[in-house]
């Protein structure tokens, strides 16, 4: 699938834009930079987190797997990232290189914290 470029990610989502807050931190699992598909989820915030959680390739259970990114410098890590982080807690997304691209809806997600 994929969005069209005369919507933004929130309108094609149908969804209201929910911006991250300035400052705050996304995990980041910076050892699996460069590698495919990448995979963003967004549970509910905190005081000091905006629930994003980003990885590329497979998803890891070590406790070291993500580190904390202030968000204004994910466009330096992985610019292709940034353009789903207005998307609510709840939603997920998933892109590659070769132009797919999925967003959806994940209520379990909210469970989380």
């Amino acid at each position: 699938m994929q969005i069209s470029r005369a919507q933004t990610i929130c309108e094609w989502a149908q969804g209201l834009p929910h911006s991250p807050s300035p400052g705050s931190k996304v995990g980041l699992a910076i050892s699996s930079l460069k590698r495919q598909p990448i995979h963003g989820m967004r549970i509910a915030p905190t005081e000091t987190t905006n629930g994003w959680y980003i990885w590329c390739g497979e998803l890891s259970d070590a406790d070291d797997f993500f580190a904390p990114l202030h968000v204004e410098h994910l466009g330096e890590s992985l610019p292709a990232a940034v353009e789903y982080l207005d998307l609510l807690p709840g939603y997920r997304f998933l892109i590659d290189s070769e132009n797919y691209e999925e967003v959806w809806f994940d209520a379990s997600l909210l469970e989380q914290s």
